[in-house]
C-alpha cells in the first residue's frame, strides 16, 4: 500500500520542479538574513513545524528541515492533528512508501507495527487519506533526509500525556528525530494573532505547559503539549527559527494565521 499524496497542487506544488524552486528561494533568502548560523552546525533531536499551505508556511517549516538535515536520522516520525475526521488516541498507518511529487520516501511498516503494538495505537484510514498537517512535511522531508524513512501519526481526542510518552520512547531510540506539526491561532488581527502566539513562543521556549495555559491557541495543542513535556523531562534545550503569519504572504491584517518553527537539542 502507499500513503498517496492528497494535498498536491493545493498545499505545495504538484510538480517537483516548483517543490525544488522555493526550497532555493527560501534558502537563497535564509543565506542572506539569517544572522544565527549557529543552527547550522547543531543537531535537533526534534522540531515544531507549520503545516499551512507553502506560500504562507513553507519558509517557516523550512528552517527546520535544514537544521535537521545534519541529523543523517534513520527514521523521521511525523505526528499531526486530525483536522478532517474525528478519532480517538492515535492512529498510525501501516504502509510500503509515502508518495511525494519527487518520488517515494520509505515507509518503516515495522516501526510502525511496534509503536502501536506498545503504545496500543488505532488505525482510522479515513485519518490518513487527506491529512495535510502530516503530508505537508513529505516533501521537505524528501528532499532534506531522502534516505529516511518516514512514520505517519495522526491524533484526536487524546491525553497529552499519552502522546508525551510516545515521545519518550520514540526519543529514546538516537536514530530517531521527531517532527511535532502544528499551526497557531486562527483568524484573528494581526495584532490579536500575535499577541496570543507570543504565549505559545514563550511556553515553547521555557518548555512550560503551565504558560500554554494563559491563552495560547493551536490546532496542534495536544502535540506540542506532548513534546515540551518530553523535552523538559529529557533537559533538550530549544531554539526558535522562526515566526510570522500568513499576513507577510498575504498583506491581510485583518484575518491571520500564526506559524512558528522551533529546533530542540541534546
Amino acid at each position: 500500500m502507499i500513503r498517496k499524496c492528497a494535498v498536491r497542487g493545493t498545499f505545495y506544488p504538484a510538480e517537483c520542479d516548483a517543490i525544488e524552486a522555493m526550497i532555493t528561494q527560501w534558502n537563497a533568502q535564509l543565506d542572506t538574513h539569517l544572522n544565527d548560523t549557529s543552527i547550522w552546525t547543531q543537531v535537533p533531536r526534534a522540531v515544531i513545524v507549520p503545516h499551512a499551505g507553502y506560500v504562507y508556511s513553507g519558509f517557516t517549516a523550512n528552517i527546520a528541515y535544514r537544521a535537521l538535515h545534519r541529523s543523517h536520522a534513520k527514521r523521521v516520525i511525523v505526528i499531526g492533528p486530525s483536522h478532517y475526521v474525528g478519532i480517538e488516541g492515535v492512529s498510525v498507518i501501516e504502509a510500503e512508501a509515502f508518495e511525494t511529487p519527487c518520488g517515494m520516501l520509505r515507509y518503516d511498516n515495522a516501526y510502525a507495527r511496534h509503536l502501536k503494538a506498545e503504545f496500543d495505537l488505532t488505525y482510522v484510514a479515513l485519518a490518513h487519506e487527506k491529512e495535510h498537517s502530516t503530508e505537508t512535511q513529505m516533501p521537505l522531508i524528501y528532499h532534506y533526509l531522502p534516505h529516511s524513512s518516514v512514520v505517519e501519526l495522526i491524533y484526536g481526542h487524546e491525553d497529552y500525556r499519552n502522546v508525551a510518552a510516545l515521545c519518550m520512547s520514540i526519543l529514546q531510540d538516537p536514530q530517531n528525530v521527531l517532527v511535532i506539526s502544528t499551526d497557531l491561532s486562527h483568524f484573528y488581527t494581526q495584532n490579536d494573532a500575535k499577541a496570543l502566539d507570543n504565549i505559545c513562543l514563550e511556553a515553547i521556549l521555557a518548555r512550560d505547559n503551565s504558560v500554554i495555559e494563559q491563552g495560547c491557541e493551536a490546532c496542534g495543542m495536544i502535540g506540542v503539549k506532548a513534546l515540551l513535556d518530553t523535552a523538559k523531562q529529557r533537559n533538550y534545550h530549544v531554539k526558535l527559527l522562526d515566526y510570522r503569519t500568513s499576513a507577510d504572504a498575504s498583506g491581510d491584517l485583518s484575518r491571520v494565521v500564526g506559524y512558528v518553527s522551533a529546533a530542540f537539542f541534546e
